[in-house]
């Protein structure tokens, strides 16, 4: 069968000053190799990965062959004092355990470039109360447009950890509306292991197949386990394809 061909406007089209700050954070971020267990991303998929900080988010954008949207923290997305808040507070004290005095000052010179970043990410905001139907209606948007929805569902609560200790299920929501909506989409684990630079992209399942007869809860824990495994597996050469991307995308 022939693979559906990747969309990749969205990406080409962003505004030039967002195009040419990912080419200079090239620099800092390395392309990993991934390693696909089954077929390539598709469109109007699920990516759901662990964050790993930065690192995941941005090998995704700056290398993953396929039109993304990501989900992100409404504070992340909300304007420069906002971000500096939550970049302070949760991001570099809670999650990565910066001394918040420190943090503070960091911000002061890196959250109006996070905050210039952002506004060209296209970023779809996250919300923990009723704004979720927002969410999911501009998620909903993007996947019948042909986008692949990139979630970093992990419990964050204690920092960015190799061994996750749990998924957030508001990925579940967006893809039982989009059963509903006549669309079974392919889920997609994968799993970024910085210290060997490997990106580990799990075979899809379709939603409906996962769901059978799970509810919210137990379908996360099942892929945050499953995602897990990923990183635990050790693979040689001849094991599986390490494919490069076959297009930079800027």
């Amino acid at each position: 069968m022939a693979k559906e061909k990747l969309d990749l406007s969205r990406q080409n089209k962003r505004k030039w000053y967002f195009r040419l700050l990912k080419k200079m954070m090239k620099g800092r971020y390395k392309m990993p190799k991934f390693i696909y267990l089954g077929e390539e991303i598709t469109n109007s998929s699920i990516i759901l990965s662990n964050h790993v900080g930065t690192e995941a988010p941005m090998s995704l954008e700056l290398y993953l062959n396929a039109p993304i949207r990501m989900w992100g923290a409404h504070e992340m997305n909300s304007g420069l004092i906002k971000l500096y808040k939550y970049q302070t507070r949760v991001y570099y004290h809670q999650r990565k355990h910066w001394n918040l005095h420190l943090a503070r000052l960091f911000c002061l010179i890196a959250s109006p470039l996070t905050n210039l970043f952002y506004s060209g990410l296209d970023l779809i905001s996250t919300y923990r109360d009723a704004r979720v139907i927002k969410t999911i209606r501009e998620s909903t948007r993007a996947l019948e447009q042909g986008q692949n929805i990139v979630i970093f569902p992990e419990d964050a609560t204690k920092g960015y950890m190799d061994e996750l200790e749990a998924f957030y299920s508001g990925f579940v929501m967006l893809a039982e509306t989009m059963l509903k909506r006549g669309k079974d989409l392919d889920i997609f684990v994968t799993y970024f292991r910085q210290k060997d630079m490997v990106y580990i992209i799990d075979k899809p399942v379709k939603y409906s197949t996962i769901k059978q007869g799970r509810d919210r809860k137990e379908i996360a824990k099942l892929l945050c386990d499953r995602c897990n495994e990923l990183g635990k597996m050790e693979f040689e050469k001849s094991d599986v394809p390490l494919l490069e991307n076959k297009q930079d995308i800027a």
